[in-house]
C-alpha cells in the first residue's frame, strides 16, 4: 500500500458512504481484470515459495554466493509481477481500464473471489500493489482497493489454536528425558550434511535451558513439552530452528541457530528469551527464507513469542515486505486513532539531504528527502533513491535499518506542529502538498526510530561509553565485511537501538566497498606542502583516505579514546585493502544476530 488516506467507511461523509454502497455489482469485465490480478499472485507466490525452498539445499551445500543471489532475485521478483499483471490486466478487456468504477466493481469481485483464500491478506497488498501502479498512487480510498483489510484480523495476542487442519509445529513431550526429547527433535530436523558432534551439541543445549527451566535433563517432566515450527528459517550463512518451550501454564522461545563448514553442521548458540528472539528477527537483518503456505499462522506463532514485535516487522522478516508496508499502515491508523500527540521534528542534529519527523508516542521516524542539498554533499534526488534500494538488497549484517518507501503518505494536518510544516515547507515544499485537512508528502520514507549515537553518549557513563564505541566500531567492520562502506561516519548518522546494538540510518553517500579506493595520505616532500590549508596531492572521487576518519570524534574526547583503543586498526588503509582482497576472493563473512560471547565455544 503505497497511498492511503486515513480514512474508513465509518470516517466517510453520508454521500461517499452512499456512492460505495450504490457500486454495481461486478460486470464481467470487472470479474476478469480481478482473476487476471488474483492468478498473478498466486503464480507470484508459487515462485516465491520455490526461490525459499531451495534455501535448504543452498545451506546444506554451502552456497553462499548463491545464497545473496536468490535474496536479491526474490526481492525483485514482485515489482516484477506486479509490472507483468499490469500488462495483463490491459489485454483481458478492451474497456478503459483507468475507469474508476471498473476498479471498484473489481475490488469487490477481488474480494469475493479471496474470501476463502488461506493468504486473503497478502493477496489484497498485491491488488493494492496493481491499482496504485496502473493510477500512480492515486484516488487511493477503500472504495478502490484494500485501504482496509476485507474481514477482520487475527489480533496480535492471540493465542494459536489448535486447528483440525495441518499443524505447522510438533509438539514433543518430554517422556523420558529432555535429553532425549532434544536429540529426537534433531535428529527429526537433520540434513543431508552429517552433524559434526551432535552429542556435544545436545549437552551445550541443556546446561543453556538449566538456566532458564527448572528440569532435570535427565528425567521425564509431564508438565513440560517443546513445540517446534516444522519450516527451518535460513538466513545468509545460518539456519535457525524455532519454538517454544511450555512448562506450568508458561513458555518462552527456543531458538537453535545453525552453522555450517567442514566438518559437518553444528549448534552455535540457544536463544531462550524475548529480547534473544528480537534480535533474531531483527529489523536490521536480511529476510529470512522459510517455507510458509500460509504466512498469517506463522506470523500469529512468532508474534507470540515476541510480544513487542509488531506484526508489519514480522512479516517483512519472513519475506513479505510489501505486505508489511500495508500492515505498518494500518497499525499507524489505528495509532492516530488512539493518540492525541503531535508529529514533530526528530530529535538530534539536522541532515544535509533528508528532514526527519516522528510522533513522540509511536516507535518511527519519518524522511523526506530535502529539495536541495547543502554543501560539501553532490549527490542527487535520484541517487540518494539508489542507496535506498541498495540497502533494501544487501546483506545489512544487523547493522543498517530496514526502510518502507511510500508515495502520497497522507496525514492529518492538526497533527503536525508548527514547527515541522514550516520546516517542510521550506525544505521539501515539492514533496508537499497542504490543504485545510490534510498533509500529503508525495514521497517519504520510514523506518524505525533510534536514539542517535552523538546524543547518546552525551548521557553515557564511562562503561556505556566504552561499550557504545566498541559496538560502532563493530558496525563499521561488519558492514565493511558485507561489503558496504558508510562513507560519512559521522557518529550522528548511527543509531542506538533499544538493544544496545549500533545501527546505521543515513544511506546517501554508501557505496560497495570494492568500489572504494583506500588510499595513506602521502607524506610532505617540503615545509609549503607540510604548512599547507588544503591537499597538495591529487584526489580522485572514490579516494578514500582512513586516517581523516580521526576526525568524526571532534568534541568528544572520551569516545575517541575508547574508539581508538578497541578499534584502531579502522584507521590504517591496509585494514580496508585486506577487506577488499577477501571480498573479491569471494569471501563471505559469517554475521551472528546475538553477541559473540553467547556462541558456544567449538
Amino acid at each position: 500500500m503505497d497511498a492511503s488516506p486515513p480514512n474508513s467507511n465509518s470516517e466517510l461523509t453520508p454521500s461517499a458512504q452512499a456512492s460505495q454502497h450504490a457500486i454495481a455489482s461486478p460486470t464481467p469485465t470487472a470479474r476478469r481484470i480481478a482473476k487476471t490480478i488474483l492468478n498473478g499472485f498466486d503464480a507470484y507466490f508459487a515462485d516465491f515459495q520455490n526461490m525459499t525452498l531451495g534455501a535448504k539445499a543452498r545451506f546444506e551445500k554451502a552456497r553462499w554466493q548463491a545464497v545473496q543471489k536468490h535474496h536479491r532475485e526474490r526481492i525483485e521478483l514482485y515489482k516484477n509481477k506486479v509490472n507483468q499483471v499490469c500488462k495483463l490486466v490491459e489485454e483481458v478487456t478492451s474497456k478503459d481500464v483507468s475507469d474508476l468504477e471498473l476498479w471498484r466493481q473489481a475490488r469487490t469481485a477481488y474480494a469475493q473471489l479471496v474470501s476463502n483464500h488461506s493468504n486473503y491478506e497478502i493477496a489484497e497488498t498485491f491488488f493494492n500493489s496493481i491499482f496504485c501502479s496502473r493510477f500512480s498512487h492515486k484516488h487511493i480510498h477503500d472504495r478502490n482497493m484494500f485501504v482496509k483489510p476485507s474481514r477482520p484480523q487475527t489480533t496480535k495476542d492471540a493465542q494459536e489454536k489448535p486447528l483440525k487442519e495441518y499443524s505447522i509445529y510438533l509438539s514433543y513431550h518430554i517422556n523420558t528425558s529432555l535429553r532425549d526429547t532434544i536429540t529426537g527433535i534433531l535428529k527429526d530436523f537433520e540434513f543431508s550434511t552429517p552433524w559434526e558432534n551432535l552429542d556435544r551439541d545436545v549437552q551445550h543445549i541443556l546446561d543453556r535451558l538449566q538456566d532458564s527451566l527448572p528440569i532435570n535433563p535427565d528425567a521425564p517432566a509431564p508438565n513440560a513439552q517443546l513445540d517446534i515450527l516444522e519450516c527451518i528459517f535460513y538466513r545468509n550463512k545460518g539456519a535457525y530452528l524455532v519454538g517454544r518451550a511450555k512448562i506450568d501454564g508458561t513458555q518462552m522461545p527456543f531458538l537453535l541457530p545453525f552453522l555450517n563448514r567442514k566438518q559437518g553442521i553444528y549448534i552455535d548458540n540457544a536463544i531462550f528469551d524475548a529480547d534473544g528472539a528480537s534480535r533474531v528477527f531483527s529489523f536490521t537483518r536480511s529476510y529470512f527464507m522459510v517455507d510458509a503456505p500460509i504466512p498469517s499462522r506463522l506470523v500469529r506463532f512468532l508474534s507470540q513469542l515476541m510480544p513487542n514485535k509488531d506484526i508489519a516487522e514480522i512479516y517483512t522478516s519472513i519475506g513479505f515486505n510489501k505486505h508489511g508496508k500495508t500492515a505498518f499502515y494500518r497499525d499507524i491508523l489505528q495509532h492516530m486513532k488512539q493518540s492525541d500527540d503531535r508529529f514533530e521534528i526528530a530529535p538530534g542534529i539536522k541532515g544535509m539531504v533528508m528532514s526527519v519527523f516522528t510522533l513522540p508516542s509511536y516507535d518511527c521516524v519519518f524522511k523526506v528527502i530535502k529539495d536541495r542539498f547543502a554543501p560539501p554533499k553532490t549527490v542527487t534526488e535520484a541517487i540518494v533513491k539508489d542507496k535506498y534500494k541498495l540497502v533494501s538488497r544487501s546483506d545489512r549484517a544487523g547493522r543498517m535499518a530496514d526502510t518502507q518507501e511510500y508515495t502520497n503518505f497522507i496525514f492529518y494536518r492538526n497533527r503536525f506542529s508548527d514547527e515541522l510544516l514550516q520546516e517542510l515547507k521550506q525544505v521539501a515544499a515539492s514533496k508537499l502538498e497542504i490543504n485545510d485537512k490534510w498533509v500529503i508528502l508525495k514521497h517519504v520514507y520510514t523506518e524505525r526510530r533510534m536514539i542517535p549515537l552523538n546524543m547518546f553518549l552525551t548521557h553515557a557513563s564511562d562503561q556505556e561509553i566504552v561499550e557504545v564505541m566498541d559496538e560502532y566500531g563493530n558496525a563499521i567492520k561488519q558492514l565493511a565485511a558485507a561489503n558496504i562502506f558508510t562513507g560519512d561516519m559521522l557518529l550522528k548518522n548511527f543509531g542506538v537501538t533499544r538493544h544496545g546494538r549500533v545501527v546505521f540510518y543515513d544511506y546517501d553517500e554508501i557505496m560497495p566497498i570494492t568500489e572504494v579506493n583506500f588510499r595513506k595520505i602521502p607524506e610532505p616532500r617540503n615545509a609549503a606542502e607540510e604548512m599547507a590549508d588544503r591537499p597538495w596531492y591529487t584526489v580522485a572521487e572514490n579516494d578514500v583516505f582512513p586516517e581523516e576518519f580521526r576526525l568524526f570524534f571532534s568534541g568528544n574526547p572520551k569516545a575517541k579514546q575508547a574508539f581508538e583503543k578497541l578499534h584502531a586498526d579502522i584507521y590504517d588503509y591496509r585494514f580496508w585493502l585486506g577487506i577488499q582482497d577477501k571480498l573479491k576472493a569471494g569471501h563471505i563473512e559469517d554475521t551472528f544476530p546475538y553477541r559473540r560471547k553467547s556462541r558456544f565455544v567449538n
